[in-house]
Parts: structure tokens; C-alpha cells; sequence
């Protein structure tokens, strides 16, 4: 095995677009996203036999607790050369290693795409790694195969929710509207706020949805959608479209129009966007089992999405390997973290 930097995006993202289990946290793009937001990063590929076969966008994390290395939804494998995870994860985690002591990092964490699988959990035990105390990224994704022609697809629809769509669609008073517009991105970031204050959760900033937008846009991956109630946009959800899936990233709905049930036909334009850009996978980003956790915050969006048809995708928790001993400092505060958001 040799691992060296990639430079050219060509070959990132030619290699990405053969590999089945992916997302957008591996994509070149996403990795400018971070230089954009002042973070250092670096693109490893790891060949056999001068053939590339995995890949892994590493990004450093910098905070006053201490700074780590983290690889999101990665390593990511080409499955047709049917090489072991294990001997994919060994030599990454040497390379890890290196670079942490290079960059003063306290620890590495890595948050893989890999089926939640016993052997596939064990790797990561075998080499000392240890579950983190709270996700950066979800480590299991709702998604929906939209392969089908429109109408199989809202024939596998819940009941409720092929009904809602319908309802919407007859409505003059509910429109959507799609928007390349950097500048709407401040329209969706005054809705977030909303939402933050009614949920109290840590938000995103605006120069953080700005640069997000921006990176994806020179390529054509990126949208944001809006719903219109009686002409005042109400909701909306900010989409990217990256090698052949539709990411449904970010959403909001004001709270005084949460009775209006515009987020039914929002999604469903936003899926037949991902249709039109010849996408075969709708990732509705993110999910929890809500009869299993029923009080869990993301029960209730999980149950939304559940409504559209598709499956749960499980990933291995996110794994740390602790490089120093201010690593338990991070620990402690997002052990608390996880207990006051109530995860």
C-alpha cells in the first residue's frame, strides 16, 4: 500500500464517481468549502500497485479545547477491487499518526461510510480506536432509490405523505421556487434563525452557508428551494447534487407556519430536481430509529422522511484515537454536550 496526495481534481472525483457508499464530505468541493473557512486539508489516496483505490479528504479541526484530525464519512473504497477494510484502515492510520504529531493534533477521529457491521466495528477496536462521545456527522442516513418513474415512486409513499403532496400541488396559495442566488442565501439564514430560537440549538453562521454555496456552485451542485404560502417564502431546504445522489442538507420552516404542510411538496420538487440531474439516490441526510427512540430530537424528522419510502443506512459510530492527554478535555465538554441536547 502507498498513500500519496492527490492535486488534481479530475482524478478525486473520477475515482469517487465509481464508488457506491459515499457523500459529499469526500467530494473535492467540500474540501475547498473547508480552505474557504480557513482550515488546513489534505487529500490522501491509497494505491496497490499504482492503483488508486480508497481516498480521504482529512480536515483539521482547531478549537480553544484542543485541535484534531478528522476524516468525514471516509475512508471512501472502490468495492470493485474487493480489498479488506483492514488493510485499508492500518496504513491510513500510520499516515494519521504522522501528520497529527506534525500538526500538534490532540487526536484523529474518522466518521466512516461503512456498513455498522460487528467486523467492521472490531477493525477500529483492534487498533485502539474508541467511540467518540458526540457524532460530528450522522452515522446513519434515511435514502431513497429514485430510479423509478415518478409516479412508482409516489405509489411507495406513505399514505399521508403522497396525500399531503397532492393537496399541495391543487394549492394556489403554496408555491416553490429554486434559486442559484448566492444573495437568497440570507433569506434561508433569517428562517434558520427562526428555527434556532425555537429549537435552541448551536447554528450555523452565514458566512458558513455562504461559502458552502459558493463552493458547490461553479459546478452546478448546489440549489436552494423555497415555499411560498400566500406569497411569503415559509420554508426551505438547501440541496446539493453530487455524483449521481441528492443531499437534502439543510432545511428550516418558520415555526408560526408549521400547521402549513409545504415541506411535503418542497422535498418532493427537491427529488425531482435530483431526477432531472440523472441522480439515482435521494440521501435524506441524517436519521434515528423513532419508535425505538421515540423522544429523541430527530424522531420527528425522521418520521418525515420515512413518509417519501426508502431505507436506513447504518455506519460504524464515529471512532477517536487519542494522540495526547488534552484529548479528555474535548471528551468531557461533548460528553456534556451530548446530555444537554439529549442525544
Amino acid at each position: 500500500m502507498e498513500i500519496k496526495e492527490i492535486t488534481d481534481k479530475n482524478i478525486w472525483e473520477e475515482f469517487l464517481a465509481t464508488c457506491q457508499e459515499k457523500s459529499f464530505l469526500q467530494s473535492w468541493n467540500w474540501g475547498e468549502f473547508q480552505v474557504s473557512l480557513g482550515k488546513k486539508i489534505w487529500r490522501f489516496g491509497i494505491f496497490q500497485n499504482g492503483k488508486l483505490i480508497s481516498v480521504a479528504l482529512v480536515i483539521k479541526m482547531t478549537a480553544k479545547r484542543g485541535s484534531f484530525l478528522l476524516v468525514p464519512h471516509g475512508p471512501v473504497v472502490n468495492s470493485k477491487f474487493k480489498i479488506q477494510n483492514s488493510k485499508l484502515l492500518s496504513p491510513l492510520l500510520e499516515k494519521l499518526k504522522e501528520l497529527a504529531k506534525l500538526e500538534k493534533a490532540d487526536f484523529i477521529r474518522v466518521s466512516p461510510i461503512w456498513e455498522r457491521l460487528p467486523e467492521n466495528e472490531k477493525l477500529f477496536r483492534d487498533l485502539n480506536f474508541r467511540l467518540r462521545p458526540l457524532h460530528t456527522h450522522p452515522e446513519s442516513s434515511w435514502k431513497l432509490n429514485i430510479e423509478l418513474p415518478e409516479e412508482k415512486l409516489l405509489d411507495g409513499m406513505r399514505k399521508t405523505t403522497k396525500y399531503l403532496i397532492n393537496k399541495s400541488l391543487k394549492d394556489k396559495d403554496i408555491e416553490i421556487i429554486k434559486s442559484y442566488n448566492v444573495n437568497d442565501i440570507e433569506i434561508f439564514n433569517k428562517m434558520h434563525l427562526e428555527v434556532v430560537k425555537n429549537q435552541k440549538f448551536i447554528p450555523f453562521s452565514l458566512e458558513y452557508f455562504r461559502k458552502e454555496f459558493l463552493a458547490f456552485l461553479p459546478d452546478n451542485q448546489i440549489a436552494i428551494f423555497f415555499a411560498k404560502y400566500k406569497g411569503q417564502i415559509i420554508a426551505s431546504s438547501y440541496e446539493i447534487f453530487w455524483s449521481g445522489i441528492g443531499f437534502y442538507h439543510h432545511a428550516a420552516l418558520l415555526p408560526a407556519y408549521k400547521k402549513i404542510p409545504v415541506s411535503y411538496l418542497l422535498q418532493w420538487e427537491a427529488i425531482k430536481e435530483a431526477k432531472k440531474r440523472n441522480c439515482h439516490t435521494y440521501d435524506f441526510w441524517g436519521q434515528i430509529d423513532p419508535f425505538k427512540y421515540p423522544k429523541h430530537p430527530y424522531a420527528g424528522p425522521t418520521l418525515f422522511k420515512m413518509g417519501f419510502g426508502g431505507q436506513a443506512h447504518e455506519y460504524v459510530k464515529t471512532q477517536d484515537f487519542i494522540i495526547s492527554k488534552k484529548y479528555w478535555i474535548n471528551y468531557i465538554i461533548e460528553s456534556i454536550r451530548k446530555i444537554k441536547r439529549g442525544l
